[in-house]
């Protein structure tokens, strides 16, 4: 699905399928980023928490790891959209234009 690190293809090399449909297609992919954020953070800010660490290390460690999975989660939470839009509304390579 992705040529570089940040940038996708148009189409699938392998099927042909279009991966955009639309303008503005990936911006439910942000709501699966905000949940999968939370998911990967929300154990981390819990420990931090029970450890009683001070409000600089809490936002540092927390601010440091996001800026370090931040990637990661931009690609899966595109790539679990178009996984859920695909089972939710199917298309063949020939639906495309």
């Amino acid at each position: 699905m992705f040529r570089s690190f940040l940038g996708s293809h148009k189409d699938c090399p392998h099927c042909g399928i279009h991966f955009e449909r639309e303008t503005g297609f990936y911006l439910n992919a942000m709501f699966v980023a905000y949940a999968l954020g939370f998911i990967i953070l929300a154990p981390t800010a819990l420990y931090l928490y029970l450890r009683q660490v001070s409000g600089f290390w809490f936002s540092a460690i927390i601010i440091g790891e996001m800026l370090v999975l931040w990637p990661l989660i931009f690609r899966y939470s595109r790539v679990l959209w178009l996984h859920a839009d695909q089972l939710m509304d199917p298309r063949r390579p020939e639906d495309t234009p």
